[in-house]
């Protein structure tokens, strides 16, 4: 385990936020703890819609249960969390 400190941004908020992930956490928990900072803050709610992490750029979201590490995210890379 190994701390990678990333920089979110969670669509619909305008504040790039830089959150410490653990190298073995899923997708859907690197976006349930981005969720932490903006949902409720900067970004309604949305119930029953799934997160999505992607690299910033990508079209195609990362799969939900690959890891930090195994999507090769390096330090302050930006990724890009949204409600699909």
């Amino acid at each position: 385990m190994a701390t990678i400190p990333l920089a979110v941004h969670f669509d619909g908020d305008f504040v790039l936020k830089l959150l410490p992930a653990d190298s073995e956490h899923t997708m859907d928990e690197l976006a349930a703890a981005a969720a932490q900072n903006s949902v409720g803050v900067h970004v309604p709610d949305q119930p029953g819609r799934t997160l999505r992490v992607r690299r910033q750029g990508d079209a195609r979201p990362f799969e939900r249960a690959s890891t930090v590490a195994a999507a090769g995210l390096g330090p302050t890379e930006c990724v890009e969390v949204y409600f699909e």
